[in-house]
């Protein structure tokens, strides 16, 4: 009934950012300073100080409370922006010390000790140090958010003295210092976790402060911080983030000159270029999939048949998805994983073809030839797709019901235990973020928590395991179980193309993680 491929990967994927666990979790310490080379933020020639960035986004942040922060594009307002972020990800994609100007873990990799960068201030004059990172970060472990699952194997948190912060893990995590690099590991103004101001206008410690000009929800104006102490990389004294939702008016604001630097769509990209803009190649973002959740059957019992998981997986015509909706720009994939990293299986790429008959098949051997009915959250993000799924599942006899969510909703009706499937786009991420955030017993997607001790083991073998070649072949071995149990329907990968002009260049050419130091100034 199903297929398997031998392919090999295409020499276009890139591996992103995949670290070897040698150089992420080993003994010694890393350390430095800013780096200035093509990898790291401002990037090109950066005389002009007085330069600007206006880049339109096409969601605003829900919140800027640091225990509340969502990644994606709302990142270019805060991650190395507003906020400064202990560790940080440079424009190749590799961890580079920031905030933390060096971390050590313990032989057993369950102590993590990270030295703060000595003479750093908050935009309000307050001092940046271990006590305030403590703060903060054990703020976020202790408040229920978009943020907290990320300190999920970290027991506590201990400042010693001025500049060290000590991190203790119930066992050692993989994904730490890369979250540390985002929003787990950003750090704000303990002064200020009292004031109802923190979750639209937080004081942070970044190079950046939102002034009078920002309207909340619409735009965002960050001034450049003269006193800031890595100022040099940072060739814009001012960054706006407009919030434009429609792409036709995303386009128009390009062509108006009203953004220098915005994603577009495959469509627009040649009306862009004649407008005078600088195209990037396309750039793979996130994986769009089907979220079974539920695979327990707590709130809908047939979910927990593996055989309805793989009949919802054969309901879709995933070409025709990536046609309908993306106008091609992006590709079909069964596999709840970036294409260019270690727990991209080959063998699997054709696991479940397109097979509505099949599927159907497959219901009635689990006793479900009638179908059945599931509830699903309806978000700004899932609105698309909505028809398309819904038509897909119902042909199989799934009965599917959306109920409207707000947009600060989208990542709390997920992991709310209500809906034992949802539709989300997951961004693309290096091996390590993907493997905790998707595959464990604890996971951000896994909000019922059903337990795969299995995957668990695999991945905490590959987390300490430090030969390349075994790590891939236990990360590939978990991702094979979640393919082949379908705990996942994934449908597509999307990919956005950055247009810029007026001397803007964007930097990176792997997955985007949304910064302000993405952008150069060449002019």
């Amino acid at each position: 009934m199903r297929t398997r491929s031998t392919r090999p990967r295409r020499a276009s994927r890139r591996l992103v950012g995949a670290l070897g666990v040698a150089a992420v979790l080993s003994t010694a310490a890393c350390s430095g300073g800013s780096d200035s080379d093509s990898g790291s933020g401002g990037g090109g020639e950066t005389g002009a100080r007085d330069a600007t960035l206006t880049v339109g986004v096409q969601s605003a942040p829900a919140s800027l409370d640091p225990a509340q922060l969502n990644e994606g594009q709302q990142g270019y307002v805060w991650n190395q922006g507003v906020f400064d972020t202990l560790l940080f990800l440079d424009n190749d994609l590799q961890l580079q010390p920031n905030a933390a100007e060096s971390y050590e873990y313990s032989e057993d990799l369950k102590t993590l000790t990270l030295k703060i960068r000595a003479g750093m201030t908050f935009s309000n004059g307050d001092p940046v140090d271990a006590e305030a990172v403590r703060a903060t970060l054990e703020r976020t472990r202790t408040t229920a958010g978009s943020v907290q699952p990320k300190f999920d194997l970290v027991a506590s948190i201990e400042a010693p003295d001025e500049s060290t912060v000590v991190l203790t893990l119930s066992e050692p995590d993989s994904t730490l210092l890369y979250n540390l690099a985002g929003s787990a590991g950003v750090i704000a103004a303990p002064s200020t976790f009292g004031s109802a101001d923190i979750a639209l206008d937080p004081v942070g410690s970044g190079p950046y402060t939102l002034s009078d000009e920002t309207a909340p929800g619409s735009t965002y104006v960050l001034e450049r911080r003269e006193d800031y102490w890595n100022v040099e990389e940072y060739p814009f004294q001012q960054v706006t983030v407009r919030v434009i939702q429609d792409p036709t008016a995303t386009l128009n604001a390009v062509q108006a000159g009203e953004l220098n630097a915005a994603t577009i769509q495959a469509n627009q990209v040649q009306q862009v270029e004649a407008a005078g803009f600088d195209v990037s190649d396309p750039i793979p973002t996130a994986v769009g999939t089907l979220l079974i959740l539920d695979r327990e059957g707590t709130i809908q019992p047939a979910l927990a048949d593996v055989r309805v998981r793989q009949a919802m997986n054969m309901a879709f015509d995933r070409e025709g998805f990536v046609q309908a909706l993306l106008q091609g720009a992006g590709e079909a994939t069964n596999q709840f994983a970036n294409p260019a990293s270690d727990l991209y299986v080959d063998d699997l790429a054709d696991e479940y073809p397109f097979d509505p008959e099949a599927a159907r098949e497959l219901m009635e051997e689990a006793g479900y030839a009638d179908g059945f009915s599931i509830s699903m959250p309806s978000t700004p993000i899932t609105q698309r797709v909505e028809p398309l799924v819904t038509q897909a599942l119902g042909d199989i006899g799934i009965d599917v019901t959306w109920e409207p969510q707000p947009p600060s909703n989208s990542a709390s009706s997920m992991r709310s235990r209500q809906y034992p499937v949802a539709f989300w786009f997951a961004g693309l991420n290096v091996t390590e973020l993907e493997a905790g955030d998707r595959f464990g017993t604890v996971s951000f997607f896994n909000p019922f928590e059903v337990p795969s001790p299995e995957t668990d083991d695999l991945i905490s073998q590959a987390a300490v395991e430090t030969d390349p070649d075994e790590r891939r072949d236990l990360y590939q071995q978990a991702a094979a179980i979640t393919v082949e149990e379908a705990w996942f329907a994934p449908i597509m990968y999307t990919s956005v193309y950055y247009a810029t002009n007026d001397g803007i260049q964007y930097l990176s050419e792997g997955a985007p993680f949304p910064s302000v130091r993405r952008f150069g100034f060449t002019g």
